[in-house]
């Protein structure tokens, strides 16, 4: 398995991700809650008005009904027999039909389910003042005599021919209107709760999903962090030998030179290599795709190895890709056979070109048999760390829809491949 050397933990950044999503996903059900609170809190209100004037229009609609079935006789008697009795609204409405006496109480000539009524008292206070708002109805909310809420109305009226006043009571009973109230109640409460589990934990995946982009480059960012690392904790340790002040000769400072330029070479295309792999996968730069001679590319890139052991054996062939990315991939298979594979500085580093492949053949040890399974992860040749060169040939042929594959040659070294698809096939 791989292992990243990093400069830095990253643990505290990943940590504050998780705090945020989390963060964002409690503001999300709070929101959420909130909102659901406030738009319960308005339909309960409006539920309760709609139902208490629905109450009083009810009680009102038997007021203007009743009323006009009530006669006074040949003997100014108040007649209420045309008045309905235990069918008058399934008998859900209690009435009561009264009028003054001349000692100030009142005479009750017709009830319906009196117990529903409240005591005298309250039955004389609702009368009163029905007659002192004469014309319209008085509305209160009031006890009966058992205890119960109830919700009264009362109208006064008067006969032609007549001065006597009356009073007619209607009372109904709010409980009924409240247990479809109460359930209206419990079903936004239990709708709300569901609501806002749900706003939380679509919240949480989303934020999770949104975020996941962010780990992936903090990881991407640490990988970079570990492979600069590795790559040039070597060379940066033998510069700083190959520099240290020491009495020279002029061909010895010539060559302390020479080495010095040649590491920061090294260096720099570790660092090019490394950036271009970070900005291609966070998708800041774009892989170039252009027909391109696979010979010719590979040729330019030995030059650049001036003085080394190489054989370069090149037939013409066209690939399509990354010149850039191309030379890098071609540029680390020959470093690493001139660096790790070669146990004879006499026998050299072999490059054959045809076909659409890049061969690199070298005369050393071969593959390191611990690691044979994956060639391409550092330590893969003669037991010595082979660093980032070779995972990044391994990304750019995965860009290019080819493969890289390193295999022992017989009689000693290995040949490291990388295939490139014709350029008919789609990337």
């Amino acid at each position: 398995m791989r292992t990243l050397i990093s400069t830095s933990d990253p643990r505290p950044a990943v940590a504050r991700l998780r705090r945020t999503r989390n963060q964002l996903t409690l503001l999300i059900t709070a929101i959420t809650a909130i909102c659901l609170i406030v738009l319960s809190v308005s339909a309960a209100v409006i539920d309760a008005r709609s139902r208490d004037d629905a109450l009083d229009s009810e009680l009102d609609r038997v007021l203007t009904g009743l009323v006009p079935r009530v006669y006074l006789d040949d003997d100014d008697e108040v007649d209420t027999s045309e008045l309905p009795g235990q069918e008058l609204v399934g008998g859900k409405i209690a009435i009561l039909v009264v009028t003054p006496q001349g000692t100030g109480g009142w005479t009750v000539h017709y009830g319906h389910l009196r117990s529903h009524m409240p005591a005298e008292s309250g039955i004389a206070a609702m009368a009163d003042a029905a007659l002192r708002e004469q014309g319209e109805t008085v509305y209160r909310d009031s006890i009966d005599s058992a205890g119960r809420d109830v919700r009264l109305a009362a109208a006064a009226f008067g006969w032609e021919d007549s001065d006597r006043e009356g009073v007619l009571i209607t009372s109904g009973d709010p409980d009924g209107w409240d247990r479809g109230r109460a359930l209206l109640l419990w079903a936004l409460v239990v709708g709300g709760v569901t609501m806002a589990m749900a706003a939380g934990v679509a919240g949480h995946l989303l934020s999770g999903r949104s975020m996941r982009q962010a780990l992936t480059m903090l990881d991407e960012q640490e990988r970079f962090l570990g492979d600069a690392a590795h790559e040039l904790r070597t060379p940066l340790a033998t510069h700083r030998l190959v520099t240290a002040p020491r009495p020279r000769s002029a061909a010895e400072t010539e060559q302390v030179v020479d080495n010095a330029r040649a590491l920061g070479a090294r260096m720099e295309r570790v660092v090019a290599g490394l950036l271009t792999r970070a900005r291609m996968q966070s998708g800041v730069t774009r892989m170039e795709r252009v027909q391109l001679l696979l010979d010719q590319l590979t040729e330019s890139v030995i030059d650049e190895f001036d003085g080394a052991n190489i054989v370069l054996h090149a037939n013409p062939t066209v690939v399509v890709g990354d010149p850039s990315l191309l030379s890098l991939a071609i540029r680390n298979l020959v470093e690493n056979a001139l660096t790790h594979g070669s146990v004879n500085p006499r026998a050299p580093v072999e490059v054959y070109v045809g076909e659409g492949r890049v061969n690199v053949r070298d005369h050393g040890t071969g593959l390191a048999p611990q690691l044979s399974s994956n060639p391409f992860e550092r330590g893969v040749t003669g037991g010595r760390g082979s660093g980032i060169g070779l995972a990044l040939v391994a990304w750019i042929a995965e860009l290019h829809s080819g493969t890289a594959t390193i295999e022992p040659v017989a009689g000693g070294g290995a040949m490291a491949t990388l295939r490139l698809p014709p350029p008919g096939s789609a990337l």
